[in-house]
Protein backbone atom coordinates (compact mmCIF):
# COMPACT_ATOMS: atom_id res chain seq x y z
CA UNK A 1 0.00 0.00 0.00
CA UNK A 2 1.51 3.32 -1.02
CA UNK A 3 1.41 6.62 0.86
CA UNK A 4 -1.61 7.96 -0.99
CA UNK A 5 -3.61 4.80 -0.21
CA UNK A 6 -2.72 5.11 3.48
CA UNK A 7 -3.63 8.80 3.48
CA UNK A 8 -6.88 8.01 1.65
CA UNK A 9 -7.69 5.37 4.28
CA UNK A 10 -7.07 7.89 7.07
CA UNK A 11 -9.27 10.46 5.30
CA UNK A 12 -11.99 7.83 4.89
CA UNK A 13 -11.85 6.92 8.61
CA UNK A 14 -12.20 10.61 9.50
CA UNK A 15 -15.13 10.88 7.06
CA UNK A 16 -16.87 7.90 8.65
CA UNK A 17 -16.39 9.31 12.16
CA UNK A 18 -17.65 12.72 11.01
CA UNK A 19 -20.72 11.20 9.37
CA UNK A 20 -21.64 9.27 12.51
CA UNK A 21 -21.09 12.31 14.74
CA UNK A 22 -22.87 14.80 12.47
CA UNK A 23 -25.79 12.47 11.77
CA UNK A 24 -26.21 11.86 15.50
CA UNK A 25 -26.08 15.60 16.18
CA UNK A 26 -28.58 16.24 13.40
CA UNK A 27 -31.02 13.68 14.80
CA UNK A 28 -30.58 15.02 18.35
CA UNK A 29 -31.20 18.64 17.32
CA UNK A 30 -34.18 17.75 15.11
CA UNK A 31 -35.70 15.55 17.84
CA UNK A 32 -35.14 18.30 20.42
CA UNK A 33 -36.86 20.80 18.15
CA UNK A 34 -39.87 18.51 17.80
CA UNK A 35 -40.14 17.94 21.55
CA UNK A 36 -39.64 21.62 22.39
CA UNK A 37 -42.19 22.80 19.83
CA UNK A 38 -44.88 20.23 20.58
CA UNK A 39 -44.66 20.15 24.37
CA UNK A 40 -43.22 23.53 25.37
CA UNK A 41 -44.21 25.83 22.48
CA UNK A 42 -40.60 26.91 22.04
CA UNK A 43 -37.47 25.75 20.28
CA UNK A 44 -33.93 26.70 19.40
CA UNK A 45 -33.87 29.68 17.05
CA UNK A 46 -30.78 28.23 15.40
CA UNK A 47 -31.94 24.59 15.33
CA UNK A 48 -33.47 24.45 11.86
CA UNK A 49 -30.55 26.26 10.25
CA UNK A 50 -28.06 23.97 11.98
CA UNK A 51 -29.96 20.88 10.80
CA UNK A 52 -29.89 22.22 7.22
CA UNK A 53 -26.12 22.66 7.35
CA UNK A 54 -25.69 19.25 8.98
CA UNK A 55 -27.64 17.69 6.11
CA UNK A 56 -25.30 19.48 3.68
CA UNK A 57 -22.22 18.21 5.53
CA UNK A 58 -23.47 14.62 5.79
CA UNK A 59 -24.44 14.58 2.10
CA UNK A 60 -21.13 15.94 0.84
CA UNK A 61 -19.01 13.80 3.14
CA UNK A 62 -21.11 10.81 2.07
CA UNK A 63 -20.45 11.65 -1.59
CA UNK A 64 -16.70 11.80 -0.93
CA UNK A 65 -16.89 8.48 0.89
CA UNK A 66 -18.87 6.95 -1.97
CA UNK A 67 -16.05 8.02 -4.28
CA UNK A 68 -13.54 6.24 -2.04
CA UNK A 69 -15.58 3.05 -2.09
CA UNK A 70 -16.31 3.24 -5.83
CA UNK A 71 -20.06 3.50 -5.25
CA UNK A 72 -20.82 6.63 -7.23
CA UNK A 73 -23.37 6.47 -10.01
CA UNK A 74 -21.77 4.90 -13.06
CA UNK A 75 -23.21 4.63 -16.55
CA UNK A 76 -22.29 1.25 -17.98
CA UNK A 77 -24.09 1.29 -21.31
CA UNK A 78 -21.00 0.70 -23.43
CA UNK A 79 -19.24 -1.72 -21.08
CA UNK A 80 -21.65 -4.50 -22.05
CA UNK A 81 -20.54 -4.34 -25.68
CA UNK A 82 -16.78 -4.14 -25.27
CA UNK A 83 -14.13 -6.65 -24.30
CA UNK A 84 -12.48 -6.83 -20.88
CA UNK A 85 -9.58 -4.75 -22.21
CA UNK A 86 -12.05 -2.21 -23.61
CA UNK A 87 -13.75 -2.00 -20.20
CA UNK A 88 -10.43 -1.01 -18.66
CA UNK A 89 -10.12 1.86 -21.14
CA UNK A 90 -13.74 2.90 -20.57
CA UNK A 91 -13.10 2.81 -16.83
CA UNK A 92 -10.05 5.05 -17.23
CA UNK A 93 -12.06 7.45 -19.43
CA UNK A 94 -14.87 7.49 -16.87
CA UNK A 95 -12.41 8.36 -14.10
CA UNK A 96 -10.90 11.08 -16.27
CA UNK A 97 -14.32 12.63 -16.95
CA UNK A 98 -15.21 12.45 -13.24
CA UNK A 99 -11.85 14.00 -12.38
CA UNK A 100 -12.46 16.91 -14.76
CA UNK A 101 -16.02 17.49 -13.54
CA UNK A 102 -15.05 17.34 -9.86
CA UNK A 103 -12.09 19.62 -10.52
CA UNK A 104 -14.35 22.18 -12.18
CA UNK A 105 -16.86 21.90 -9.34
CA UNK A 106 -14.05 22.39 -6.80
CA UNK A 107 -13.03 25.57 -8.61
CA UNK A 108 -16.65 26.79 -8.79
CA UNK A 109 -17.20 26.01 -5.11
CA UNK A 110 -14.07 27.97 -4.16
CA UNK A 111 -15.37 30.95 -6.17
CA UNK A 112 -18.74 30.58 -4.41
CA UNK A 113 -17.06 30.60 -0.98
CA UNK A 114 -15.01 33.64 -1.99
CA UNK A 115 -18.18 35.52 -2.99
CA UNK A 116 -19.93 34.50 0.24
CA UNK A 117 -16.96 35.76 2.26
CA UNK A 118 -17.01 39.08 0.41
CA UNK A 119 -20.71 39.54 1.13
CA UNK A 120 -20.05 39.20 4.86
CA UNK A 121 -23.35 37.47 5.70
CA UNK A 122 -23.67 35.52 8.93
CA UNK A 123 -25.70 32.56 10.09
CA UNK A 124 -26.51 31.16 13.53
CA UNK A 125 -24.29 32.35 16.42
CA UNK A 126 -23.00 35.11 14.07
CA UNK A 127 -20.90 32.55 12.29
CA UNK A 128 -19.77 33.74 8.83
CA UNK A 129 -22.05 32.14 6.26
CA UNK A 130 -19.16 30.85 4.16
CA UNK A 131 -17.73 28.79 7.04
CA UNK A 132 -20.35 26.00 7.14
CA UNK A 133 -20.32 26.01 3.32
CA UNK A 134 -16.59 25.19 3.22
CA UNK A 135 -17.52 21.52 3.10
CA UNK A 136 -18.46 21.93 -0.56
CA UNK A 137 -15.00 22.76 -1.99
CA UNK A 138 -13.29 20.49 0.53
CA UNK A 139 -15.26 17.39 -0.46
CA UNK A 140 -15.12 18.18 -4.18
CA UNK A 141 -11.36 18.55 -3.75
CA UNK A 142 -11.15 15.15 -2.02
CA UNK A 143 -13.26 13.59 -4.78
CA UNK A 144 -11.00 15.19 -7.40
CA UNK A 145 -7.96 13.67 -5.72
CA UNK A 146 -9.61 10.27 -5.50
CA UNK A 147 -10.65 10.30 -9.16
CA UNK A 148 -7.14 11.45 -10.07
CA UNK A 149 -5.67 8.48 -8.22
CA UNK A 150 -8.10 6.10 -9.90
CA UNK A 151 -7.36 7.59 -13.31
CA UNK A 152 -3.59 7.30 -12.76
CA UNK A 153 -3.98 3.71 -11.54
CA UNK A 154 -6.16 2.80 -14.53
CA UNK A 155 -3.69 4.38 -16.97
CA UNK A 156 -0.77 2.65 -15.24
CA UNK A 157 -2.66 -0.64 -15.47
CA UNK A 158 -3.15 -0.06 -19.20
CA UNK A 159 0.46 0.91 -19.81
CA UNK A 160 2.11 -1.55 -17.40
CA UNK A 161 -0.23 -4.53 -16.96
CA UNK A 162 2.55 -6.60 -15.37
CA UNK A 163 2.66 -4.27 -12.35
CA UNK A 164 -0.65 -5.57 -11.01
CA UNK A 165 0.22 -9.21 -11.39
CA UNK A 166 3.52 -8.90 -9.51
CA UNK A 167 5.49 -10.30 -12.46
CA UNK A 168 7.59 -7.19 -12.86
CA UNK A 169 8.76 -5.85 -9.49
CA UNK A 170 11.47 -3.64 -10.96
CA UNK A 171 9.10 -0.85 -12.08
Amino acid sequence: MNRWDRLDDIISRVEKILIVFLLSLMIAVAFSQIILRNFFATGFSWGDVLVRYLVLWVAFIGAALATKEGKHINIEVFSRWVSAKGRIYLNAASHLCSLIICGLLTFAALKFIQLEAQMGSTTFFRLPLWLPELIIPITFGVMTLRFTLRCVKACAHNLFPDLDSGKNDTL
